[in-house]
């Protein structure tokens, strides 16, 4: 099993995208809006609960509320180099 970096901290933008900082300094961005389409992410769209966005116990994830939530694995693997140009 694959070992991955611990999560530090979490920020939400106004564009459905999180910038997420790990324990080994790494920071990437992660866009979220593809997920809003699924009915477990779909209440995302209300900004108010994406911006609710906060680092597990332990770093080992992000979570919004109890049903809602993204492992480090997911966001480092699938995470864009930060700061990018393109996104």
């Amino acid at each position: 099993m694959s070992s991955y970096p611990k999560i530090k901290s979490v920020i939400p933008d106004e564009k459905k995208h999180l910038i997420v900082t790990f324990s080994n300094g790494v920071q990437k961005w992660y866009d979220c809006s593809p997920l809003l389409d699924s009915p477990v992410f779909s209440p995302l769209q209300d900004e108010w609960l994406f911006k609710a966005v906060q680092v597990d116990s332990g770093g080992y994830g992000i979570s919004w509320n109890e049903e809602i939530d993204l492992s480090e694995s997911e966001l480092w693997e699938n995470g864009h180099a930060y700061p990018a140009s393109d996104k």
